[in-house]
């Protein structure tokens, strides 16, 4: 066993491990955290999707000893103050999910995206961004509809903030 330590959504936590312990077990088993989703174990298809430090990996297929000494956010993590983040309030507004079993995945690759695009996001580039994560209902019409909204209201945020 090897103990971790790491900082999950602002609150530093710890844990014994064993070394073959994937982050997503850690998230959902070890922490309660269960809006990650494990759906496929070989990093196919994007339900287990967090950031770690700031990026978005997909949580199947990272090691929980990978992982220590990194800030990690879930999709628990995202909402502030009991308000949605914009990425979250766009995917409701814009209808971006049915069974919601890959939203989380979806929102997490979404953010990271945005954070990296900025409201240069167009089409093409969200549904190459989205190639890791797959949705078995939607189509992702309003997933791509969800996320330009998003980055488009994100980007009129920073411009007033600035």
């Amino acid at each position: 066993m090897t103990k971790v330590t790491m900082t999950v959504n602002g609150r530093q936590v710890s844990g014994d491990v064993e070394e073959r312990t994937l982050l997503v077990h850690f998230i959902r088993d070890r922490l309660g955290l269960t809006g990650t989703h494990v759906g496929c174990d070989t990093s196919q298809c994007g339900a287990c999707v967090v950031h770690m430090d700031g990026k978005s990996i997909k949580s199947c297929s990272t090691l929980a000893v990978q992982a220590a000494g990194s800030s990690i956010t879930t999709i628990e993590g995202l909402a502030q103050g009991g308000e949605l983040h914009p990425v979250q309030a766009a995917f409701k507004a814009n209808h971006g999910l049915q069974c919601g079993f890959c939203t989380p995945g979806m929102v997490m690759t979404a953010v990271d995206m945005i954070n990296r695009y900025g409201g240069s996001l167009d089409e093409k580039t969200v549904r190459e961004n989205l190639e890791g994560n797959i949705c078995r209902c939607t189509g992702y019409h309003n997933i791509v509809k969800a996320i330009l909204a998003a980055a488009s209201d994100m980007s009129a945020g920073r411009q007033a903030a600035e």
